[in-house]
């Protein structure tokens, strides 16, 4: 089904500060969550955060789990690690928060993983958007597949079209260059061939000329380990040398903000990988769900990140309505067992061997006509 994201990335950070409603202490859950509401890249925040509290007001709207409301509280963590330090710590010991879930990307993660106070908690750090990095970390339990099961989706999508030639573009940190070395193995794996390398820095100049070289190599396509405006920045200068080579990414490339930035004929031909479901179809339970209570609580149209959200505040429901053990050990509960919860259409399942409980991956390609799930 072919539709256009043709939504604002502009959701005022405000509105998701404070919870619904207020409620005694031992009436509630508190959730609590240290997220980018403000970066230039905060537009992948700012749908999650909004998934997360549409199934929020929802579940609170029909009596909360056992007749506890939930509390949700939100701060932003300014894609800082030393904000995320910051605010997780004031969440957890002036909040007093039962459970908390994770931000935006590898670094500000293994900073609220590595903060003395999170260390005193017995909490586990549920569902960060981690996209370049893998953490093994037993105190982090994500809900999205691990970003080399993406990749591989990427690769297999390709593979029917007999290229043999990749080139990689990968921005400069450390946690980039080891997704680098990752997808580079996993090329060798597979018989490929890796045509081209860029490492996207600070100096446009040298970008450009590092462009030019890599168009040169002439690569069946291209697979690009970037934040959303990285992303932008390579497509706006590889589309002045190969305006149809495929371009490919993973699932945390906001895809509204990377159309506004690289415009739309830059992104045509260019392949993502999604974690959910077409977030503006219905064929399933939960994506109906989704899409019915975006409508009723929300001003924005749905996106991948909402639906995302929107699941994972149901993954987490679900966990504390099937634990049997004391409110803040049902994740740690869930996670001791072997044990699966259909959400809907879209499966978790839980493994003392494997801190990923979503398996999900598809395919999300932009055309001239839109964006194709």
């Amino acid at each position: 089904m072919i539709f256009l994201f043709l939504r604002s990335c502009s959701v005022a950070s405000a509105a998701f500060l404070i919870s619904a409603a207020a409620f005694s202490a031992d009436e509630t859950i508190v959730i609590g969550q240290a997220i980018d509401l403000s970066s230039p890249n905060a537009a992948i925040g700012r749908d999650y955060v909004a998934g997360i509290k549409t199934y929020f007001d929802a579940l609170n709207a029909a009596g909360g789990i056992a007749g506890k409301k939930i509390r949700y509280i939100v701060r932003d963590d300014q894609a800082t690690p030393a904000v995320a330090v910051k605010v997780v710590s004031e969440l957890i010991e002036r909040e007093q928060v039962d459970f908390l879930l994770g931000g935006v990307g590898d670094k500000v993660t293994q900073a609220v993983l590595n903060a003395p106070a999170f260390k005193r908690s017995n909490l586990v750090l549920f569902a960060p958007l981690v996209d370049a990095v893998e953490l093994n970390d037993n105190r982090a339990l994500f809900w999205r597949p691990t970003y080399l099961q993406e990749v591989r989706h990427i690769l297999s999508h390709f593979a029917p079209l007999g290229i043999t030639n990749v080139g990689i573009v990968y921005q400069d940190g450390p946690s980039t260059q080891q997704a680098f070395r990752s997808v580079s193995s996993e090329l060798r794996g597979r018989g490929l061939n890796l045509s081209g390398t860029l490492r996207l820095s600070d100096n446009e100049k040298q970008n450009a000329q590092e462009v030019a070289h890599l168009a040169a190599t002439k690569p069946g396509f291209v697979i690009v380990i970037a934040d959303t405006i990285g992303t932008s920045l390579f497509l706006k200068e590889f589309r002045k040398f190969s305006s149809q080579t495929f371009v490919a990414g993973t699932s945390l490339i906001n895809l509204d903000t990377l159309r506004e930035l690289a415009g739309a004929r830059a992104v045509e031909w260019t392949v993502f990988s999604q974690v959910v479901p077409n977030p503006n179809a219905g064929k399933s339970a939960i994506q109906l769900e989704h899409l019915t209570m975006m409508k009723k609580y929300r001003d924005e149209p749905p996106s991948s990140l909402t639906l995302e959200g929107f699941v994972i505040a149901k993954a987490l429901t679900r966990t504390i309505q099937k634990s049997k053990r004391p409110l803040h050990m049902a994740l740690q509960d869930f996670l001791a067992q072997d044990s699966n919860i259909d959400l809907g259409g879209l499966a978790i399942s839980s493994s003392g061997r494997n801190n990923h409980l979503s398996n999900y991956v598809d395919i999300a390609l932009f055309k001239k006509t839109g964006l194709i799930f």
